[in-house]
């Protein structure tokens, strides 16, 4: 191997290096801004305790699903003993709970058509019962001295003045009802464009946003790093989530490792910090069979620990 040849070789690597670090700026979060999603794990809120210990971190999007209406995505039926651990863990300070999560009835995610017609608060079959998930949610918010509460809301239809007025009616409710407790709904990001869902907001005042990059992916809404300088108004919380957009249109997306898809994982927390960001990356694993070590490499990337 001659030396012209060995020079090539090395500015061709030195190039690469180069091209990386500049379409992937690398920004490190402190700890205490990162968390984990509780349903992630798929274990038992005793089991999550332990799952937490190990990943090191104190932060938890915690699902209220299993102590008021178990979903089973969310976590099966928890008993008041487990309750009662979720608040020892945060009286003692080993759990900072960043944010809760209800679901609403009848949730069936089989294809995007199922999610359309029985997500969130569109179903009017299931909206009374709904509010009284909400309510219930909202006290136990409280009882944790947590700020934030966040539901997937469902899909906007803004083709319906009839249906997108008692969207927003809805939404007023809970928010509302919310406030009563001294919490602030914020919700999943994702179902919807980001021009359609900040028209939204506007129509909200006072509710927030859970930002989850991999659900415009998976749905097919878009670019999240173009969604984040729109929605920025809004973003409270953001889940750390990944995906690949699907080939086939009218199909899911596919949930994949953080920093394995389409997110652009550390130009979209760039991006973020650049934009003045400074609320907390909850790390959500809902697909693969290895989410225990998914989660640990997803808190590695955030924090470089």
């Amino acid at each position: 191997m001659n030396n012209r040849f060995i020079s090539f070789i090395r500015a061709a690597s030195l190039a690469l290096l180069v091209f990386a670090a500049g379409c992937c700026s690398i920004v490190k979060i402190d700890n205490d801004r990162v968390g984990v999603c509780s349903w992630s794990w798929r274990e038992s809120v005793a089991d999550v305790a332990k799952q937490m210990e190990k990943s090191g971190v104190k932060g938890v999007h915690l699902a209220l699903g299993p102590f008021i209406a178990p979903d089973e995505r969310h976590g099966a039926a928890e008993s008041a003993a487990a309750w009662n651990l979720v608040k020892a863990k945060v009286r003692s300070g080993e759990w900072v709970v960043m944010s809760t999560m209800v679901g609403t009835v009848g949730e069936d995610y089989t294809t995007l058509e199922t999610i359309k017609k029985t997500g969130g608060i569109v179903p009017d079959q299931h909206w009374k019962a709904n509010q009284e998930i909400f309510t219930k949610g909202a006290k136990m918010t409280k009882e944790l001295g947590c700020r934030y509460m966040s539901t997937h809301a469902g899909f906007l239809d803004e083709s319906d003045p009839v249906a997108y007025k008692k969207f927003v009616s809805r939404i007023t409710w809970i928010r509302d009802e919310c406030a009563k407790y001294g919490v602030e709904l914020i919700l999943e990001s994702g179902q919807e464009t980001a021009e359609d869902l900040a028209k939204f907001m506007a129509d909200v005042p006072g509710v927030g946003i859970n930002f989850d990059p991999a659900n415009m992916i998976l749905y097919a809404k878009g670019n999240p790093l173009d969604a984040l300088k729109i929605l920025m108004p809004w973003i409270r919380q953001v889940h750390v989530k990944d995906a690949c957009a699907t080939k086939v249109p009218g199909t899911w997306g596919t949930e994949v490792p953080w920093g394995e898809g389409e997110v652009r994982s550390c130009d979209f927390v760039a991006r973020l910090e650049k934009l003045g960001y400074r609320g907390n990356y909850v790390v959500e694993r809902e697909g693969g069979d290895s989410r225990a070590v998914d989660i640990r490499k997803a808190i590695e990337g955030l924090t470089g620990k």
